[in-house]
């Protein structure tokens, strides 16, 4: 019986898986395949606890966001009342000066209108001296001569 090309390329191929089995190549491969499976799975799992990690980091930091725009709002509303509060005082204080300088304003009108009332008086009572000096200068320039001489007279007539 002859062996052709074929029968030996098949049994050279059996050989060769054969002693591919005897030393260990497929326990091998599948070993370095396991290798890879696990560096993989390992891989998988660093991944889905970096993706926990990061959710949780970004649930973390939009709690954060949320009470950091809630304590802004709440600074908001106390400026806006802050702000109302001291618009109302500033309001009354406002007012409160505007009635302190009507009534010193008016205090000095009073007191420019007794001044100018009490400087009236004064000339009023200096022209009316002067009138009546005037007066009584007229008067005694005209019947002062008789009354010395009627004085002197009585003066005598007591004296005697």
């Amino acid at each position: 019986m002859e062996f052709d090309n074929t029968f030996w390329a098949t049994a050279a191929f059996f050989v060769f898986v054969g002693g591919m089995i005897y030393i260990k190549v497929p326990k091998t491969i599948a070993g370095a395949l396991d290798g890879k499976i696990e560096k993989i799975q390992h891989d998988l799992d660093e991944a889905k606890r970096l993706r926990e990690e990061a959710q949780s980091l970004l649930a973390a930091y939009e709690l954060k966001r949320k009470e950091a725009e809630s304590e802004a709002n709440e600074i908001i509303e106390a400026a806006q009342e802050e702000a109302v509060r001291i618009a109302d005082e500033a309001k009354i204080s406002l007012e409160d000066m505007i009635i302190r300088r009507t009534k010193a304003v008016e205090e000095k009108i009073s007191q420019a209108e007794a001044q100018a009332t009490a400087e009236v008086r004064a000339r009023s009572a200096d022209v009316a001296v002067e009138a009546a000096r005037t007066l009584l200068v007229k008067q005694m320039s005209e019947q002062g001569d008789g009354l010395i001489d009627a004085s002197i007279k009585e003066v005598g007539t007591r004296l005697n």
